[in-house]
């Protein structure tokens, strides 16, 4: 009988304690969480040597980045693709978000004739805002 006794005790003391195991790895998880879901910077896809600009100018809308390297390449989200292809590229981003621009980050040994040919797929897209991306 003595025994129960001792043990119910036992049982009573450590309903009292608190334990910070399950707490720890919710913190951990929300933390997670938390980096794995913020704004990322977007990027065209390459580093490109952009041209100086005395009038350049902040966006801050949804962006539809595009960059062209000094041999040619152009890259959208990361990913090159051909000339040929930038209209349909440009029409499928609008059907995601109609208002989005165009930003063209030129390199400054790009040939004109590429620009003009992104600048060219966005008027046929119908996309009314165009930039070209500067330091400043």
């Amino acid at each position: 009988m003595k025994s129960g006794l001792m043990k119910k005790r036992d049982d009573d003391e450590n309903t009292g304690e608190i334990h910070l195991t399950p707490m720890l790895d919710v913190v951990f998880i929300l933390l997670i969480f938390f980096i794995v879901t913020s704004v990322f910077v977007t990027e065209a896809g390459i580093d490109v040597n952009k041209p100086d600009a005395s009038t350049a100018l902040p966006r801050s809308q949804d962006l539809i980045l595009i960059a062209v390297s000094g041999d040619g390449q152009i890259w959208i989200d990361g990913e090159q693709i051909d000339g040929r292809f930038v209209r349909s590229r440009f029409e499928r981003r609008l059907a995601e978000t109609p208002n989005a621009s165009v930003v063209i980050q030129g390199d400054e040994a790009a040939e004109n004739q590429h620009v003009l040919r992104i600048l060219e797929a966005a008027r046929d897209a119908n996309i009314t805002s165009v930039s070209i991306s500067t330091e400043n």
